[in-house]
């Protein structure tokens, strides 16, 4: 009991020296100063590469990678993530949703640090068909997200299956070798294609891809098993998560980037607070699985009718309860906050010179040196809250509902 004590308090000590460190030294200028001029030339010389290829422009191109870039962004994670918790492949989906928060802050911090630009457009056709590609075009570029995340979350699955369904064919493997090499080629070519992202930024996102993945299929189990059967799991990943919150680098102009890594780590958190929870009666090894007896088709079908409703009932009420006790615990305390979009009444009520001030920026000199005229974001609290609130209920609430309904 005591080593672990040790090691989670020297953990989150390091974070915390790390931020404060980081933040007098300003490290994330100096780094940008030294990485973003090499970026920036590469992503010029390559606007010429990018042209040939989209030489080749066709609306069934068009329509081909923008599917494939939905089929791989984050809202789609958000959304599949719970339908294979429900399906009993417990442990992958576990171990998806915390690679891919993992994956989304690793990501996220380069592109702020670098802060590299994308191709001009003009001359490079941007293709955004959706309201998620329209937000994707106004973060950073090197690394490309799609890319690093589908080299993650692909490598991971195929490892999974190979491990666990023990296929017998050698033949098997190779054609999911190939078949998961030909997606992430697709996915690449496709953020070139739709001018999202110069090669620089694909090879980025390639090369931090397959280190993330070398290294979590490194860690996963130690990972899995510290959050099944360890020690204050909860408390320890409640503290971290909210160093991470300021443990992360502002970008050179205002970036959504940050938004995503505050959903996401807030979705972390509630997965691991309900599994560790409910393990032994929703999450264990033995739980049924879709295309079993014990969980048949209509069964999960069942399943996807009552979970999706609650967890969106969850998510509003998870932000209406934040919008309320939020500015009122901050008002307790007397910390000085604004929001920028949830509560219009704190738009620019506290730093009104300051509206369009970046979100996360001077977050680290907020928490350790208030100043009369400074103040929080509550909006970060709220969207960190409410996706707490959202995975929790996919691992907690809805298990129990399928429980007690018998599905």
């Amino acid at each position: 009991m005591e080593s672990i004590a040790v090691w989670q308090g020297a953990t989150l000590f390091g974070i915390l020296t790390w931020i404060m460190v980081s933040s007098y030294l300003n490290v994330t200028k100096k780094v940008r100063s030294l990485l973003q001029p090499w970026v920036a030339h590469y992503v010029i010389t390559g606007t010429p590469t990018i042209l040939k290829i989209q030489n080749h422009q066709h609306r069934f191109l068009d329509a081909l990678f923008s599917g494939l870039s939905c089929v791989v962004s984050v809202p789609f994670y958000t959304a599949f993530l719970p339908l294979l918790f429900w399906s009993g492949h417990v442990k992958l989906a576990r171990q998806m949703t915390l690679l891919m928060a993992f994956c989304d802050y690793l990501g996220n911090c380069i592109k702020d640090t670098v802060s590299a630009p994308r191709p001009n457009c003009p001359p490079v056709r941007r293709v955004t068909t959706t309201k998620d590609e329209e937000e994707n075009a106004l973060e950073n570029g090197l690394p490309s997200s799609h890319t690093l995340n589908t080299v993650c979350l692909s490598g991971y699955l195929l490892y999974y299956l190979l491990s666990y369904t023990k296929w017998e064919y050698a033949s098997l493997e190779l054609a999911g070798f190939l078949f998961v090499c030909l997606f992430v080629g697709l996915i690449a070519v496709g953020r070139i294609y739709l001018g999202m992202h110069s090669l620089i930024d694909i090879i980025g996102g390639l090369g931090i891809g397959f280190g993330i993945l070398y290294f979590w299929l490194a860690v996963h189990e130690y990972i899995d098993n510290f959050l099944v059967s360890g020690q204050n799991v909860t408390s320890f990943w409640a503290t971290l998560s909210f160093l991470l919150l300021f443990a992360y680098p502002t970008p050179e102009l205002p970036t959504p980037s940050f938004e995503y890594h505050t959903a996401f780590t807030g979705v972390a958190l509630g997965i691991v607070a309900g599994v560790q929870q409910t393990y032994y009666q929703f999450h264990h090894e033995a739980v049924p699985r879709i295309f079993t007896p014990q969980l048949s088709i209509p069964a999960f079908l069942g399943r996807i009718l009552v979970g999706i409703p609650t967890i969106l009932i969850v998510k509003f009420c998870s932000k209406a309860l934040a919008k309320w006790i939020l500015p009122i615990v901050s008002n307790t305390l007397g910390i000085p906050i604004r929001s920028t979009s949830y509560i219009p009444m704190l738009n620019g009520s506290v730093t009104g010179k300051k509206s369009n001030e970046i979100k996360q920026s001077t977050y680290v000199q907020k928490l350790f040196f208030f100043s009369h005229h400074d103040s929080f974001d509550v909006d970060t609290g709220i969207r960190f809250f409410q996706y707490t609130g959202l995975a929790w209920s996919v691992v907690d609430l809805v298990p129990s509902l399928f429980a007690h309904l018998r599905l």
